[in-house]
């Protein structure tokens, strides 16, 4: 009986969020809007709620108002654990950060 050492390091099924990104101001960081919907305890109808967190984008390769996936990593710094796996889809035309107003906006 011959057993076979396994050269590649067995990969963890780990949690993947896909969220759209909100601010885009520091360099490598994001900030990705994660949307989601629990149910009422009581009522039981649905409630939308949203979650923010920050993101480590090591190469720069999203922008505000893309959809991107993400996952869990090791703390980067005290606010982000999580990093872009991958851009899935690209923001379409102009998109408008919500703390702007539209006067100021020329």
């Amino acid at each position: 009986m011959s057993t076979q050492a396994t050269s590649q390091p067995r990969q963890r099924n780990r949690r993947v969020e896909v969220g759209i990104v909100d601010r885009a101001s520091t360099d490598k960081t994001r900030r990705v809007r994660i949307e989601f919907q629990v149910r009422h305890p009581k009522y039981g109808k649905f409630i939308k709620r949203r979650s923010y967190l920050t993101v480590h984008d090591e190469n720069n390769v999203s922008g505000v108002g893309d959809q991107v996936q993400i996952m869990p990593c090791r703390p980067v710094s005290k606010t982000k654990q999580w990093k872009v796996v991958q851009v899935l889809a690209k923001a379409v035309g102009e998109v408008r950060l919500h703390d702007e107003s539209p006067a100021s906006v020329g």
